[in-house]
């Protein structure tokens, strides 16, 4: 995309990592940790500029595929007295904190080992994966990545219905992103129009 996507802009002066940190914190985590790889120095940098709290991890590996980060990330959390990791990826940007709260209370309600949100046939972010599972996913396979524990794991007691668009909306592709910029300047116009 000609940048890390951590970088990219957001409506309201957010990236979209200042935007994910932003909502986690007003969803109720303390403790958000980033993983960086490729770009890690432009993604700290660009993060340093906002008013935001977040630890950050170096996954020297994170040329290996997807799933180096999410055990980069496990590891740094992996201590006693943690239950569970709650894990997004940048390019889900757009979730709500209300989304984010209620993931969180599903886990404290019924201790399911993954709750995600749901809207049929769909699985949004953000993911919520119970410590009895970080072991799996160092054993799982890289190629594989994260989901062949997830699915194996995941029950009618961790889907959560959602309806916010945001935990499902993944900006992968510059088509995607300027889709996205597009949409919003057109909601903008409309607004504005007599």
């Amino acid at each position: 995309m000609g940048r890390p996507k951590a970088t990219l802009p957001l409506d309201g002066g957010d990236t979209f990592l200042t935007r994910i940190v932003r909502t986690f914190r007003a969803a109720g985590v303390d403790d958000v940790i980033v993983v960086v790889g490729h770009d890690a120095e432009a993604i700290v940098a660009s993060f340093a500029e906002s008013d935001l709290r977040a630890r950050f991890v170096m996954n020297a590996a994170y040329d290996r595929g997807q799933l180096t980060s999410l055990v980069t990330g496990i590891n740094a959390v992996d201590r006693p007295g943690v239950s569970a990791a709650l894990v997004t990826l940048v390019d889900v940007p757009l979730v709500s904190a209300a989304t984010v709260r209620a993931v969180l209370e599903r886990y404290r309600a019924a201790k399911p080992p993954i709750v995600r949100p749901t809207s049929p046939p769909r699985h949004g972010h953000p993911l919520l994966i119970d410590r009895s599972l970080f072991d799996a996913l160092r054993r799982a396979d890289p190629a594989a990545g994260a989901k062949s524990v997830v699915r194996a794991h995941a029950s009618p007691d961790g889907d959560l219905p959602i309806a916010d668009e945001g935990a499902f909306t993944d900006i992968d592709t510059t088509e995607e992103y300027d889709r996205w910029v597009s949409s919003r300047l057109d909601g903008a116009a409309g607004r504005s129009d007599p």
